[in-house]
């Protein structure tokens, strides 16, 4: 079966490369309208002009996820020029990587401040038009160590696990408005945030994952597509693990 969103208007937070641009663009392929958001402009555009080079419609936006003006800003851009929104992807995210004990103030501010407020906010301004519309889709883009942890990523794990506290939270509050709310758990998947991981950490992963193999950012846009279509209506408030099997049995 074939999914289709002819109709549909999307909004993806960290759309310039990466996971963020492989949704976007299998969205704009299934018939959706993406608004591309990302914090460098060149990358917004540049998701942008693949997804109109593929016959899609996109309207490029380069906004700061953690300035709470972004979201508002984001939101009204879209229904200006689209007049709905059906479907937000909260995606963005970064890193700041240390040890607890070495960890800075800052460096634990600015991961919770993208990876959880920035999601909060978007959501928060995503759910007005869909409420009017009483219909639509939320998905999180949260990670496996928002379940199980991760050393010398605290701040990281931890915004991830907020996360997936409000995805289920989001879905207790708006499964009455026909509006779903799910994350998906990514492992890992061949991205520049991978690509930076020292050789034996790969070498460790790749031997832990019964699939044998990292993921492909296409992969975890197909989970995105099958939640936001009508296949996925009567779920809700679910964490969707795309990792391989990593984290099987723990």
């Amino acid at each position: 079966m074939t999914i289709s969103l002819e109709g549909r208007v999307a909004l993806v937070t960290g759309a310039g490369r990466g996971i963020g641009r492989a949704v976007a663009l299998t969205l704009a392929q299934a018939g959706a309208k993406v608004a591309v958001v990302s914090r460098t402009e060149a990358n917004a555009h540049e998701t942008a002009h693949a997804i109109e080079q593929a016959g899609g419609v996109a309207l490029p936006m380069a906004l700061d996820i953690a300035d709470p003006v972004s979201a508002e800003t984001a939101t009204e851009t879209v229904l200006k020029q689209w007049e709905r929104l059906d479907i937000l992807v909260n995606n963005a995210g970064i890193t700041r990587d240390t040890l607890l004990l070495r960890m800075k103030e800052e460096d634990w501010d600015a991961v919770l401040q993208v990876n959880l407020k920035g999601a909060f906010l978007f959501t928060r301004a995503a759910l007005k038009p869909m409420m009017k519309q009483r219909w639509g889709r939320i998905i999180n883009i949260t990670s496996i160590v928002g379940l199980t942890g991760n050393a010398g990523q605290a701040n990281y794990a931890a915004s991830k696990a907020g996360l997936i506290a409000l995805t289920k939270s989001v879905a207790l509050e708006m499964g009455s408005r026909n509006i779903t709310c799910n994350a998906i758990a990514p492992g890992f998947i061949e991205t520049d945030m991978t690509e930076s991981l020292p050789e034996q950490v790969r070498q460790y992963a790749l031997q832990k994952i019964p699939l044998g193999r990292l993921g492909a950012p296409e992969e975890v846009a197909h989970g995105v597509l099958f939640l936001c279509s009508e296949l996925a209506s009567y779920i809700t408030g679910q964490v969707l693990i795309i990792d391989g099997g990593l984290t099987t049995g723990i």
